[in-house]
């Protein structure tokens, strides 16, 4: 099996599936041949693209009700990884969703459909962050179970338990075709380093997953690539324990970091497949609406990056072998949710992949399937 992507989508698939199949093998008492699992990553380095310019928050209300259902089940699985291995990748930081007068419905709107979240009063939204101009917050909403996630740590988790279980991680090499021979069920795939065959494809390419699709005669899932622009300003007096701070318009967000005070115009500009980078009007953009929302001086930008977040027409990812095209698997559209959904994305799509049951509360079995399979 040949999984394309080595982002956090890929490398989490990658340990899930490997040590399902081991599980597997061990229950049949070697009688069950284990599976071969090759991960493919294009460029020098995993988790350069979407994995590693996302700001990864945990929190259950962000996202459509399949995307908050996958992130309490992740939340379970993350809590369980740092305790096994040592390292927590969780770390407490409260979500405050702001709004002003003219705002106060969208954000009845939210509390009506997040029970993580409880209304406050501007003074109690004052409190967790000093520095919010009153007319920025007529009312708020906490949710104070939200985290921080070490994308660093978590990545490096799934490597090395991929790795361990015996799935084969490869960095460099790009897929460019696919011949599907159904008599021996199995794929015949190009690469820029030579031919590789396997019995199925995952598709966990993020942005280049269509295209991935597409190299392979495979009908592409219709996924729309969202450019996001982030920059970190200079600033005095930032609390570090101040929370990620959103406004309920979906205008800006804003967090501690490193020093200063992470800031995001919560742009989507329809985007290719391409290694991003920070437009300075974007940029400029995002400390306007935070400076109107701040009393700090955001004059100076000390950096600034960019990243693609990719969501399927329905805006749920999209785990389950494709409709039209025997042994092919798609792992894709975890839109601007996937670090904290990967975790239980990745089991599913193991025990979708092998057969095996595994269900998400919440979470009907059919929501994140391609097109055409939906209920």
């Amino acid at each position: 099996m040949a999984i394309i992507g080595g982002g956090v989508a890929g490398l989490s698939l990658a340990a899930e599936l490997a040590e399902l199949d081991g599980r597997l093998v061990e229950r049949s008492g070697g009688l069950r041949p284990g599976l071969r699992i090759t991960l493919l990553e294009r460029e020098n380095q995993f988790g350069y693209h979407s994995t590693g310019r996302s700001i990864a928050a945990l929190s259950e209300s962000l996202g459509s009700p399949e995307q908050r259902a996958l992130t309490r089940a992740s939340r379970t699985i993350l809590d369980a990884l740092g305790a096994e291995s040592g390292t927590p990748l969780l770390r407490a930081r409260p979500v405050v969703w702001v709004a002003d007068e003219e705002q106060l419905g969208a954000l009845n709107d939210l509390l009506t459909a997040n029970p993580s979240l409880r209304g406050v009063d501007p003074d109690a939204a004052r409190t967790l962050c000093p520095a919010l101009r009153p007319q920025a917050v007529a009312r708020a909403a906490v949710e104070r179970t939200a985290q921080d996630v070490d994308v660093d740590a978590l990545e490096q988790q799934y490597r090395d338990r991929a790795t361990a279980a015996g799935a084969v991680l490869r960095t460099g090499i790009g897929l460019e075709a696919g011949t599907w021979n159904a008599d021996r069920s199995a794929w015949t795939l190009t690469t820029d380093r030579g031919e590789l065959v396997t019995g199925r494809v995952v598709d966990a390419a993020g942005p280049w997953a269509d295209a991935v699709a597409a190299r392979l005669e495979v009908p592409t899932a219709g996924l729309t690539n969202y450019r996001r622009t982030v920059a970190i300003a200079a600033a005095k007096g930032v609390g570090p324990a101040w929370p990620l701070v959103m406004d309920v318009a979906n205008r800006y967000y804003f967090r501690p970091e490193r020093g200063g005070l992470l800031v995001c115009p919560a742009d989507e500009t329809p985007s290719p497949p391409t290694d991003a980078e920070a437009r300075p009007e974007d940029v400029a953009l995002a400390v306007e609406r935070v400076a109107a929302a701040v009393t700090l001086d955001l004059a100076r930008v000390r950096t600034s990056w960019a990243g693609l977040r990719t969501f399927a027409p329905d805006g749920n990812p999209i785990v389950g072998p494709d409709p039209v095209q025997d042994g092919f698997f798609w792992f894709a559209a975890l839109g601007g949710t996937g670090i904290q959904n990967a975790p239980a994305l990745a089991r599913l799509a193991a025990a979708r992949l092998l057969d095996e049951p595994y269900e998400i509360p919440g979470l009907r079995p059919e929501a994140l399937l391609p097109a055409g399979q939906r209920g």
